[in-house]
């Protein structure tokens, strides 16, 4: 049958009102922010601010297996000469995980857990450093929240894009166009795309009804947005939006397991994960 957006929009409602289990990880987490699943590996890993996200050097990451059991709460962590204070956005790109940090981004070994390199940010006035994705040109692009600009790395160096015309939180690449898209953390209530090539922005969709916007996916054609303002998860397609899955808190940054058709949902102020799988019916 031909697929409707208003069609596509109430099938997704369907998919995503029809939970199959949601299971919880907290065992050894501790400010949980940003989950990512390694489809390598097969295993998550999420990011801790353990207490304060900046200046106190204690953050680490978590490796987790898909069923939830935390196989090594403090697989990742800083050294003395590289501190790693509180864990924010995730991205796998070789040759390991980049994590951003309060003053940079750091590169982990998936394998080990070992530090690989710093990538500083100092030389710029940050607000928050916080998310992070692999561009289509091979840099990776970092938003700053606090100051509302975007950042790339080339060749492990840092360099100042372009400032955005939002507080930009998270971001993620558009399969189709190579497009970065990002979402208000404040001053916005749209998901706006940024355009590597001809560095323009452009509005992708309006958002309804939340706020304080967190992580973003795209899966298939559809968008998936963390908001804080009304903890729910929103589904966007075809530029409409619906919130689709109410949760018990805050949403941070989540992360997508395909293989097993779940989101993996932080939430800072709980010290857990909720493990959310759902039941997709067939569509003709």
């Amino acid at each position: 049958m031909k697929t409707t957006t208003t069609t596509m929009v109430a099938l997704l409602a369907l998919i995503f009102a029809s939970v199959i289990s949601a299971d919880v990880w907290n065992e050894g987490l501790n400010g949980p922010e940003a989950v990512r699943y390694d489809p390598e590996l097969d295993v998550f890993f999420v990011s801790n601010f353990n207490e304060e996200p900046a200046g106190d050097a204690n953050g680490f990451v978590s490796k987790v297996a898909p069923d939830g059991a935390v196989l090594v709460a403090r697989y990742m962590v800083g050294t003395e000469k590289r501190p790693f204070h509180g864990g924010r956005g995730m991205y796998i790109h070789e040759p390991g995980l980049w994590v951003v940090d309060a003053g940079g981004v750091h590169l982990f070994d998936r394998s080990s857990g070992e530090q690989l390199d710093f990538v500083d940010f100092s030389e710029f006035e940050l607000g928050f450093l916080n998310d992070i994705v692999l561009g289509k040109d091979g840099a990776l692009y970092v938003t700053d929240t606090g100051e509302a600009k975007l950042y790339k790395i080339v060749d492990r160096e840092a360099a100042f894009v372009t400032d955005v015309p939002m507080n930009p939180n998270g971001i993620a690449v558009d399969p189709e166009s190579g497009r970065l898209f990002m979402v208000p953390w404040s001053n916005g209530d749209e998901i706006i795309a940024w355009d590597i090539d001809d560095e323009s922005f452009s509005s992708v969709a309006k958002l309804e009804g939340g706020g304080n916007y967190d992580g973003i996916e795209i899966v298939g054609n559809t968008i998936i947005v963390a908001s804080q303002m009304d903890t729910s998860l929103h589904f966007v397609v075809d530029g409409v939006d619906s919130r689709i899955v109410e949760l018990p808190g805050k949403p941070a940054d989540m992360g997508i397991d395909t293989k097993r058709n779940t989101v993996a949902v932080p939430y800072v102020a709980l010290d857990r994960v909720d493990i959310i799988e759902f039941a997709a019916p067939s569509i003709d």
